[in-house]
């Protein structure tokens, strides 16, 4: 079946693009669910809507009882203002497909519309589940709530781009056991102090110098606590304080970020953040409110459909462009790790990273943008999985 995903390159193009003008963000995606919508109404697939989002999930039955296969595109787009220049740029003022999700649709409904055209050959069913909120970590936990998972056996997902490494040749499948992404959590740190005239700092309590010895103490975590071989990341990316020169303000904002491939890593760094932040600021008389906004566990791929969906990819992209193992998980995260608790499955990587095309750019950058001749591939990989698992 997967043969026919190439004569869609074309409609592929031009599904990828359309929806690259109608980014949005979170869960409320009005635009980008109706125009899935309208596309899985096009093939004659049934679909049913969440209720808490934009989500939908929509099934192709086929011709014979089986089993159940689920497919998962993400939906949502990032708030970044795009610098391309291309025909297809985004129509939403400060919002793009930055991170590929557009294209992760696309391929999911080239797929889809493949299967449903052979749905007398096929054994069990198909569901597809398109979620929102994948970069806020919360579309996979509500999609699932709403019953997206329920009598499926295994699940399969991709993502497009650069994730693991822009050297990685455009057109290559990478299908790895184990864990292939980080946890991703964020933390929110508010330094409590007293406010005064800057010439005066004895008179207060300054929260900038409290604030400054914990992001010096909190790297101590990695430096001595966790061991070398256990890749850990934690990252201060946003301070906020103050509001004049020479005025000591009462309260300073941290946030970051922490990332794990083992959770009970990832535990202990929540736990130390915390008692490492109060007793600091406790030695220099202040306090501290401390949150952990947690984001979505590792993402570990069950063995035996990490080496089915390679083989399966083999068929498609041909030996020499599929890879079967990687030397280290990436440090980014994705929530499709919440899919991975509840059924065997395996999350695949599609590069897209061209240099003549200007694809080798990092993920979220203002000019992300993929290499579209592997559009057919990602659509053929999920259709080849789909009927070789039912079968």
């Amino acid at each position: 079946m997967w043969e026919n995903c190439k004569d869609m390159q074309d409609e592929l193009v031009t599904m990828r693009r359309e929806l690259h003008r109608i980014p949005e963000l979170g869960g409320v995606l009005p635009e980008t669910r109706a125009y899935v919508e309208s596309k899985l109404k096009e093939y004659g697939i049934p679909f049913k809507e969440n209720e808490s989002d934009s989500g939908l999930t929509a099934e192709i039955e086929g011709a014979f009882p089986g089993k159940t296969l689920a497919l998962r595109a993400d939906m949502d787009a990032l708030p970044i203002k795009e610098a391309n220049e291309v025909c297809y740029k985004s129509e939403h003022e400060g919002c793009m497909h930055a991170c590929g999700h557009d294209a992760h649709m696309t391929m999911l409904l080239g797929a889809a519309k493949v299967l449903a055209s052979n749905r007398d050959k096929l054994k069990g069913k198909v569901r597809l589940i398109f979620q929102t909120a994948e970069e806020e970590s919360r579309g996979a936990e509500r999609s699932i709530k709403e019953g997206c998972m329920e009598g499926v056996d295994a699940i399969f997902g991709t993502h497009i781009g650069t994730i693991l490494s822009k050297d990685i040749p455009s057109g290559t499948v990478v299908a790895a056991p184990g864990c292939c992404m980080a946890s991703f959590d964020k933390f929110v740190i508010k330094v409590k102090g007293v406010g005064c005239h800057g010439s005066t700092p004895e008179k207060g309590v300054d929260p900038i110098n409290i604030a400054a010895h914990i992001i010096v103490n909190l790297q101590e975590i990695l430096a001595r606590e966790i061991p070398a071989v256990k890749p850990t990341v934690l990252t201060i990316c946003h301070v906020e304080a103050g509001f004049a020169y020479n005025v000591i303000p009462s309260e300073v904002v941290l946030e970051g970020t922490i990332r794990a491939v083992e959770e009970g890593v990832r535990q202990e760094l929540a736990k130390r953040i915390g008692e490492i932040s109060k007793s600091t600021a406790e030695a220099f008389r202040g306090s501290v409110d401390y949150e952990m906004i947690w984001g979505a566990p590792p993402v570990v791929n069950h063995e035996d459909m990490a080496k089915f969906a390679a083989d399966c990819a083999r068929e498609v992209v041909g030996k020499d462009k599929v890879m079967d193992h990687i030397t280290a998980p990436t440090m980014i995260g994705e929530d499709f790790a919440y899919y991975l608790l509840e059924k065997p499955g395996a999350f695949m990587f599609l590069s897209s990273s061209n240099p003549e095309k200007h694809t080798d750019v990092a993920h979220h950058s203002d000019v992300f943008n993929i290499d579209e001749d592997v559009l057919w591939e990602g659509a053929a990989v999920f259709v080849n999985i789909a009927e070789k698992f039912l079968a």
